[in-house]
């Protein structure tokens, strides 16, 4: 979908100074997208207690990409999951003096089958 291209590129760096990681479409289910961003700024700096169990503080994104999408006609579920690294996944040099990241966001982008049938329709 170009405009999840859009979204992970032209929107991330306006919001963020950089692109997103990566744009990934689920093996498993076709109106399943997942946008991928190694350090994400939202939750860099935030802590979240172990008795609010799954908050994400980059929740607050997928608001933002629920209403990009929206605003654009492409309505959609956005949900933020934080997920552990695996090994050798991703490693950048340390250079904040912070600890190493042990976990990536991944906002899980789920849209709706009118848009998904929209999309077929102008494929053909």
């Amino acid at each position: 979908m170009s405009m999840l291209q859009f979204v992970s590129s032209s929107i991330w760096k306006s919001l963020f100074g950089k692109a997103a990681d990566s744009l990934e479409r689920s093996i498993d289910h076709a109106d399943e997208f997942m946008i991928v961003d190694y350090e994400p700024i939202t939750s860099t700096f935030v802590s979240v207690p172990q008795d609010l169990g799954q908050l994400s503080a980059d929740a607050y994104v997928s608001g933002i990409i629920a209403g990009v999408l929206d605003g654009a006609g492409f309505s959609a579920r956005v949900t933020a999951h934080s997920v552990d690294l695996e090994d050798g996944e991703y490693s950048k040099p340390n250079t904040t003096g912070m600890p190493p990241r042990k976990d990536k966001a991944v906002f899980l982008v789920k849209f709706s089958p009118e848009v998904l049938s929209r999309d077929a329709a102008l494929d053909r």
